[in-house]
Order: structure tokens, then C-alpha cells, then sequence
């Protein structure tokens, strides 16, 4: 194992040597329904944690309706056809567990966790779910009225406005371009559109049943067998969507909020998904240029100009595609030097090799996240729906910190001038017209849109 060696200075001793990560071993199976079936034990509490996912999400009802899988999975927790929606939280209570349900751009997902103990009845309970929600009237109703109030309030939200009007300028006619749908759409929602969500989406040929916890692997498989045997249902079709805009050139989208007291930034670029070969390196360029704490834009526009408090990057990996993003909220009269601070950190890390002792220190951090996912049943559920989902090599965990640590400069320089792709960044920024526009128009051609999306 590769050690970091650091001389002594000022008095701060040298890291200890990074220790061995030990990831337990995997059970993989597969149900003669279809069920993909993974188990990992994990003894540290008497506790187990699960989630069944399913690989469908928003993207692949978006041409019925924005958010009806978000919403399918909202509605599916609040009945079946044995129990009300009081009777699963009582039995819940009973058992001391816990259980959601969610959904997104590709996924949705029964999240759970409980007592060792009571692995059969809560399994149950799951099962009963993913075959036989019954989508009261009242529930949905209730639902309804609930997004109607948060679609109603992201409109407000400065942060929401930017990320939905980047994910339609990097995707335009694909279905990743939506984020959430409108007022109309949520009013619009029907019982019979979650019912076909439900019945295309939740099949066992369609999931995924991940459990990590306090259990012998071959008595939980089991337990499986038992509670999920009998359930059928086949894969949904596989549809063809339309590609990604892809724009070229930088270009300003101004989000006009009247009175706004701080301006939100954020520019972004297609990048990759977690499947391709260079996504460590592209995590690791992420890490140094804005996704870590003591990053070169935090360093830059938090603690030397004191322009914002928050600036990060992400690499956003969706299953079809991935986007790379930078964000800042920042007074308004800084609009314009945040963006001249914001491209100069990305040219320079697309220009000049990282310094091997920055190197190593990100490197560093990245690794100890990473480990940081044997610490709680949760983080490794988490890492191991990540490496199942995205459909990633089978000692993707046991090898990424050794992928990590054979990152060069070289690695680096070719990486960032790949994929932050400086010039053909979208941007974003979301305040008031009359105080930014002077400032925005300075980097590229002008779009200037209100809070509901209609273009002015």
C-alpha cells in the first residue's frame, strides 16, 4: 500500500500511512422473476438497511408528463390493498422501522431500514408495496395539493430557477432537460397516470434488491426467496430519446427576478457518466478546481475576494449522460468579476499542471471520502447501489483507490482540457435584470427569461 510521505514542518507530523480498506463481500444473485439480488453482511449494529430499486425513473415518463414517477413513488407509500396509510405507520412504529420512497431522472427506489429481527415483516411490507399500492383517492389528492405548494415555491427559489434553466440548455429535447414539471402539469396529474407508472416501473425484472446489515447472507437470501418469489412483471420497453442540445459557445440565460439582493451563478458543460473510463480523473480535476472545501475557486472567490460563501463544482452523472457544473451566489455587483474568477481557475487548471503536493493532498481527501463509506450500513448500501446502477466493474471499489493514486499531472491537464470545456459553458445567472445585464452580456450572446420560463 502507497504511503503519503510529508516532512515535518512547523511541528505538524507526517500522515500516518493510509490504511487498508476491506470492503465485505458481496452476494450476487438472481431470482428466477428477474430479481437482481445483492446482499453484503455488515455486523457492526443490530440493524439492517435495503432499498429496491427500480431502474426507471422521470426521464422515462417525461413524455407523459414531467414528475410522475416522482410523484408514482410519493403515492405508493400511502396504501396498498391490505393497509391504509395509518396502518403502515403503525406496523412501521410496531417493528421500529423506517421507510420512503423516492424517485428520480433514473431511478425510483423503496428505502429501508429496521431491527435484524424483524427482516421478514419489513420485507414484507416492501413487497406489498412494489406489487400492490392501491393509490387511495384522498392520498393522491393530498400529494397533489402538497407539489402543487413546492412547484408554486421553487419559482421563488434563485437556486432551483438556475439548475432548471442550465438542464435546458445542455439537454433541449431530451428528457433530462426537465427537472420539474409546472403548476399545469401537477394539476393535470391523474390516478390512472401513476397507475400506468406503477405497473410499467415496478416489476422484479425491472429491480434491484440491495440489503447490507446484521444477517447470515444464505439465510437472508432465503427470506428473499420467500417474501419476493412469487412476484412477476416484465421489463419496461426501452425507448430512444432525443439527443442532448450540446450547445457551442459560451452564452449568457439571465433569469430575471425583480429585487433580487444577490445574484445566483451557475455555469455548466456536458461531461461524462460514471461508466466511462475517465470518470476518477474527472472527479479528481473536480475536487481541485471547486468540489472540496480547500478548492482553488473556494480559495479564490470565498477567501480571497470574499465575493460568496458557498462556490462548488459537481460532476453530475445521469445514466444516458453527465454534465459538469460551477455555482456562486454572489452580490450583485460582483456578478461579473465572479465569472472572470470562475473561467480563470478552470483556463488554469486546463493550462498548467497541478502542482504534485496539491495533487497529493486532493488526492488524499478524495480517498478518505471514499473510505469513508465503510463507516455506516447506509454508506455502504450507497456505494454499492452506485457500482450496481451505473453498471461498473464487479472490484470498482477495491480498485478505485489505487486508480486514484496513479492520477499524474499529466493525467490531469489532458482531463481538465477534455471535459471542463471552458469554452462552450453555458451560464446561467438568476437576479435582478436591471443591476446584472451590463455585467452578464460582457461574456456572450444574451437570453433573458422570468421566473416561469417564458422568454423576454
Amino acid at each position: 500500500m502507497a504511503t503519503r510521505t510529508v516532512e515535518v514542518a512547523n511541528g505538524v507530523p507526517a500522515l500516518a500511512p493510509e490504511r487498508e480498506v476491506t470492503w465485505p463481500k458481496r452476494t450476487k444473485t438472481r431470482l428466477a422473476n428477474g430479481l437482481e439480488v445483492i446482499l453484503a453482511e455488515s455486523h457492526t449494529i443490530p440493524k439492517f438497511h435495503g432499498e429496491l430499486f427500480f431502474r426507471s425513473g422521470n426521464a422515462a415518463v417525461a413524455d407523459r408528463s414531467p414528475g410522475l414517477a416522482e410523484m408514482t413513488a410519493t403515492v405508493v407509500r400511502t396504501g396498498t390493498s391490505k393497509r391504509a396509510s395509518r396502518q403502515i405507520e403503525e406496523d412501521l412504529r410496531r417493528i421500529g422501522a423506517d421507510l420512503s420512497t423516492n424517485a428520480g431522472s433514473d431511478t425510483s427506489a423503496i428505502s429501508f431500514g429496521g431491527l435484524s429481527e424483524f427482516v421478514e415483516p419489513l420485507l414484507g411490507l416492501v413487497n406489498e408495496l412494489a406489487r400492490e399500492a392501491s393509490f387511495p383517492e384522498s392520498e393522491f389528492e393530498r400529494e397533489r395539493r402538497q407539489k402543487l405548494e413546492e412547484v408554486k415555491l421553487e419559482r421563488t427559489q434563485p437556486g432551483f430557477l438556475a439548475g432548471e434553466r442550465l438542464r435546458k440548455v445542455l439537454f433541449g429535447a431530451h428528457p433530462y432537460a426537465y427537472v420539474s414539471p409546472s403548476e399545469a402539469q401537477v394539476a393535470a396529474y391523474k390516478r390512472e397516470d401513476l397507475r400506468f407508472v406503477y405497473h410499467e416501473f415496478y416489476t422484479p425484472e425491472n429491480a434491484l434488491l440491495i440489503l447490507v446489515g446484521d444477517f447470515e447472507p444464505q439465510e437472508m437470501l432465503k427470506t428473499v426467496e420467500k417474501v419476493f418469489g412469487h412476484w412477476n412483471g416484465k421489463k419496461p420497453e426501452t425507448k430512444t430519446y432525443a439527443a442532448p442540445a450540446n450547445p457551442r459557445g459560451r452564452r449568457i440565460y439571465l433569469v430575471h427576478v425583480p429585487g433580487a439582493v444577490q445574484t445566483q451563478i451557475l455555469a455548466g458543460c456536458q461531461a461524462i457518466t460514471r461508466k466511462h473510463p475517465d470518470w476518477v480523473k474527472v472527479g479528481l480535476a473536480n475536487s481541485l478546481y471547486g468540489g472540496a472545501f480547500n478548492s482553488r475557486l473556494v480559495m479564490n472567490i470565498r477567501e480571497d475576494k470574499g465575493y460568496t460563501y458557498s462556490p462548488r463544482s459537481s460532476v453530475h452523472a445521469l445514466r444516458q449522460h453527465g454534465y459538469f457544473s460551477a455555482s456562486a451566489a454572489v452580490r450583485n455587483d460582483v456578478v461579473a468579476a465572479s465569472l472572470t474568477e470562475i473561467f480563470y481557475e478552470i483556463d488554469k487548471l486546463r493550462s498548467v499542471p497541478v502542482p504534485e503536493a496539491e495533487l497529493a493532498d486532493a488526492r488524499n481527501y478524495l480517498s478518505g471520502v471514499f473510505s469513508m463509506g465503510l463507516a455506516t450500513q447506509d454508506g455502504l448500501l450507497t456505494q454499492f447501489s452506485t457500482v450496481a446502477l451505473n453498471e461498473l466493474p464487479d472490484d470498482y471499489l477495491e480498485t478505485y483507490r489505487a486508480k486514484l493514486r496513479a492520477i499524474t499531472p499529466d493525467d490531469l491537464l489532458s482531463t481538465a482540457r477534455k471535459y471542463l470545456d471552458s469554452a462552450n459553458m453555458q451560464i446561467v445567472v438568476v437576479g435582478d435584470r436591471a443591476q446584472i445585464e451590463s455585467q452578464a452580456v460582457l461574456f456572450g450572446d444574451l437570453e433573458i427569461y422570468d421566473a416561469q420560463g417564458n422568454r423576454l
